[in-house]
């Protein structure tokens, strides 16, 4: 219900889906095992509801997906860059029926340099949070990678390089719908990107895509799925360890980064644990913090999840501890930014509204687009500026990010 529930808070959506679903608090509260107390003040937003093992419990409950209690996703804006399609345009990329029939291309033959040169680039906007830029160039590259996996013979060198391409623009696509709140959209991407990763044979390029596949998975709420899925990714990863590659350690690393979050997301501290253990080992072999297969992979993305990680287990002193200290200066920009929104968030649970304040400001800077379509940075400056006396560069940065502080159940 997009639209409906923009400008609401978790809790108010909560309130929102229950009356429309007919329960009670009393009845819904049972439902997810918690008292008519706690979810009155939950959608009074009394209590903070940014958990998403119990977002997901609610969803569940109230019979609708996670996005629509978290509010994804964010409609982007038209600019002149983006012109008048956004993900839209992608959508129907994703969704060309000729992708199923075989000669239905009529394009001229693509040319698979130009063709990798391009799908590069988007990756290096994938990484800077260009997202204008994104939503421009990705539809007509999945276009043109799904015309190259028919034009060229599968079995031949041109038609694997094809499919490996196919798959790399797939994930590609999958992260950037992730970051807007696209997930089902998303989960589509990573589907196709897998199949044709299988198509190419080339087990780095699985591997990777599985870890898109699990993405994915998270992004739905499906953290027991993602889990499981990491695991069996992991062990067809593992015989090829003895041997690795630098390529082949961030992916096997990355994937366990991946099960880490749906671990903690589902509320499993064991299974978090491992997962972070296997990513950590890895990381010390690859000994820096490097960018194989767009990976951002290595020992400071490992502490960034362990940060993110306690939060998602509550572990709040923890996730405000760790936070600050990581130094994430060598790291691409979507991960320095993702991980001050996170500290941001940190700092919010910890009632340091101020310093949280500050690094959402400083990310502003650093990655406009990103901070104005996250979810997290969405919901955190809508609570600044519901407090009582909400400071004047919060209302400010609500405006630029089209965040509204107006209680909708007020007149």
């Amino acid at each position: 219900m997009r639209g409906m529930t923009d400008d609401m808070s978790a809790g108010e959506r909560v309130a929102f889906y229950r009356q429309r679903r007919g329960l009670t608090q009393t009845v819904l509260a049972g439902l997810v095992g918690r008292t008519d107390d706690w979810l009155r003040k939950v959608e009074h937003d009394a209590l903070p509801l940014d958990r998403l093992s119990i977002l997901r419990r609610l969803a569940y409950a109230l019979d609708v997906s996670l996005g629509d209690l978290i509010g994804e996703p964010v409609l982007m804006d038209w600019t002149e860059e983006t012109g008048r399609r956004t993900v839209s345009a992608l959508r129907v990329a994703l969704m060309d029926h000729r992708q199923f029939l075989v000669g239905s291309y009529t394009t001229e033959l693509v040319r698979l340099d130009s063709l990798a040169r391009d799908i590069a680039e988007q990756w290096g906007d994938y990484q800077a949070s260009r997202y204008a830029r994104l939503t421009r160039r990705l539809p007509l590259l999945i276009t043109d990678v799904q015309a190259a996996c028919q034009q060229y013979d599968a079995t031949s060198d041109e038609g694997v390089r094809a499919h490996e391409l196919c798959a790399s623009v797939h994930q590609v696509a999958t992260a950037f719908l992730t970051k807007v709140g696209e997930a089902d959209l998303a989960a589509t991407a990573a589907t196709r990107g897998l199949a044709a990763a299988n198509s190419s044979g080339n087990a780095l390029m699985i591997g990777s895509l599985y870890r898109s596949v699990a993405h994915a998975l998270v992004s739905i709420g499906e953290y027991e799925q993602s889990a499981a899925l990491t695991r069996a990714a992991a062990d067809h990863l593992e015989p090829g360890l003895g041997t690795a590659s630098p390529e082949y350690l961030s992916v096997y690393g990355m994937l366990h980064l991946v099960g880490a979050v749906a671990s903690a997301r589902d509320d499993d501290r064991g299974d978090t644990m491992a997962f972070l253990t296997e990513a950590d080992e890895a990381a010390t072999r690859l000994g820096i913090d490097a960018n194989h297969l767009w990976t951002a992979f290595g020992p400071t993305n490992v502490a960034i999840h362990r940060m993110t990680t306690a939060m998602e287990l509550g572990d709040v002193q923890v996730a405000v501890d760790l936070g600050p200290r990581i130094d994430t200066g060598a790291l691409p920009t979507e991960r320095r930014v993702r991980h001050a929104i996170e500290t941001a968030r940190a700092y919010v649970r910890w009632n340091r509204i101020d310093d949280a304040l500050t690094m959402l400001l400083r990310a502003e800077q650093e990655a406009p687009e990103q901070v104005r379509y996250h979810r997290l940075s969405r919901n955190l400056v809508r609570e600044m500026i519901r407090l009582p006396r909400p400071s004047s560069r919060a209302i400010e940065l609500a405006c630029r990010m089209g965040v509204h502080g107006t209680d909708p159940r007020k007149p």
